[in-house]
């Protein structure tokens, strides 16, 4: 950040008086501008005894499969984002949306909100930001083709509870990759 969305002046990094990080501090109004993590709501969508998965056809991660999630918007609660997204990747329509994995990944600032859910029906496709959509079997899933470690989590942590018989909200912190070498 460099200049200041109230007024329009230079920012500087500092610590304001009575708090403990370093924010972006406006130079002449005083502003502080805080910046928070960004909410990723997605959803896992079951099919009888399969997932639904959507190929990525921008980036990041172009090509690889993720299950359908994106950024909240203002104005929608996570549910409805979750529904949202599997609409503009898969033309899928949810139901029975249950919250399933919450994990925060501090590294890049995102907190990742999917929810457990059934499609409504198998009538879905490709929306604008996927190149395919597919039904996967737990066999069957690209696992060495996964676009984030948050979608590896959360189907590791699906097929688990299936297994199991029981399902619970998983709560889940994601540290950084450690660097190669």
């Amino acid at each position: 950040m460099n200049y200041c969305s109230e007024c329009g002046a230079a920012v500087s990094l500092k610590i304001p008086e009575n708090d403990e990080r370093m924010r972006f501090v406006c130079d002449v109004c005083g502003v502080i501008h805080y910046q928070n993590p960004k909410i990723v709501a997605g959803a896992l969508p079951v099919w009888g005894e399969q997932v639904l998965l959507c190929r990525r056809a921008i980036a990041p991660r172009y090509g690889l499969w993720t299950l359908p999630a994106g950024f909240m918007e203002n104005g929608e609660t996570t549910d409805q984002a979750a529904a949202r997204e599997a609409h503009e990747e898969a033309n899928a329509k949810l139901r029975d949306l249950h919250l399933y994995t919450v994990i925060s990944i501090p590294h890049i600032n995102q907190v990742y909100m999917l929810y457990r859910c059934e499609l409504a029906s198998d009538d879905f496709s490709p929306g604008v930001e996927s190149l395919e959509t597919r039904l996967f079997h737990e066999h069957e899933i690209p696992w060495n083709e996964l676009a984030f470690h948050s979608v590896r989590k959360t189907l590791e942590c699906f097929f688990h509870d299936r297994k199991q018989g029981a399902f619970q909200v998983r709560n889940l912190g994601l540290l950084a990759p450690k660097p190669a070498g």
